[in-house]
Parts: C-alpha cells; sequence; structure tokens
C-alpha cells in the first residue's frame, strides 16, 4: 500500500508483526499494544526502531510513560465507519504530547484525511487514494472553526485576535 508522509509518497520501511511471529533481530517494526505491554523491556532494549498499533479499542494512555521512545504508533481504522482513531489520534497529540509520527492504517479513505490529519495524523497507508488525490483534500478547506491537533487557528479565535 502506498504510504503518504508529510504530503509527499514515501518508502515504508515499518513492517507490523502479528503476535504470533517470532520477532527478526533488527529492522524497523510495529507490534499490538498488547504485545508491546507483554514484551516492553525486550522490544525498548533492541537496537532499532519500535512501534505499535492501536486498535479502536485500545487505551493510548497505556503509552504515556514511553511516547518518548516510540518512532511510530500506528492507529487501525478497521472500517471506515469507526472513528475512535481520531479521539486516539488528539489524545496522543494534544493531552499526551506525542511527537513521533502517527500514521493511519486500515481503512483509510480520501474523504477522511483531511480530518485525520487534523486530529494529529502526520501519515497514511492507504490503497484508495493516490498522492495528488490525497494532497487535494488536505487543502479542500482553509477555515475550521474548532480547534484541533494540526495547530491551525481555528475561526472563533481568528476573529477575536487582536491586531
Amino acid at each position: 500500500m502506498p504510504l503518504i508522509k508529510d504530503r509527499q509518497e514515501v518508502d515504508d520501511v515499518w513492517a507490523f508483526v502479528p503476535d504470533d511471529t517470532p520477532l527478526s533481530p533488527g529492522g524497523c517494526v510495529t507490534v499490538s499494544l498488547g504485545r508491546f505491554r507483554s514484551e516492553t523491556e525486550i522490544l525498548l532494549a533492541r537496537n532499532s526502531n519500535i512501534g505499535v498499533r492501536l486498535e479502536p479499542a485500545d487505551d493510548p494512555h497505556e503509552l504515556e510513560e514511553h511516547l518518548h521512545r516510540l518512532n511510530l504508533i500506528e492507529i487501525s481504522f478497521p472500517k471506515y465507519t469507526d472513528g475512535r482513531g481520531y479521539s486516539q489520534a488528539q489524545l496522543l497529540r494534544r493531552r499526551l504530547g506525542y511527537e513521533g509520527e502517527l500514521r493511519a492504517v486500515g481503512h483509510v479513505l480520501r474523504d477522511q484525511i483531511l480530518y485525520m490529519n487534523r486530529s494529529g495524523f502526520d501519515a497514511f497507508e492507504t490503497a484508495r487514494a493516490e498522492l495528488p488525490s490525497v494532497l487535494q483534500a488536505l487543502e479542500e478547506y482553509s477555515a475550521f472553526y474548532q480547534p484541533a491537533a494540526d495547530g491551525a487557528t481555528h475561526v472563533f479565535k481568528r476573529r477575536h485576535q487582536k491586531d
């Protein structure tokens, strides 16, 4: 699947390793939250980059003490109708201060990308949208009424700022 990060298509050097699969000795890997919890010390002791994939029911707070050591957090969208990943992204960025790569994986549709970006995602793994379509989606609106993790000044704040 194409990986779009920072508004360009990039090679994906990360591999998700399912719970029942042994880890390779090196490389950039992501694991489930359950595996991360049970193998935390082993994973963090590896001399390679480590990431965690959150499923919709997972609580991002469980990663709080390790966020500074995670290079990637993937948030899974198993169905396009499941919006819990937006809340997880907002929580990671705005409340927990996560600064690493935040990637949307699974059913990532073009129509969701702008809102995912506003929620804090900076990378999108999608087989359903080409780069030009993603770039167009990110520019569809220039003003927003609600504050978000993207840091854009919302309309109400702009209206009340002193010149």
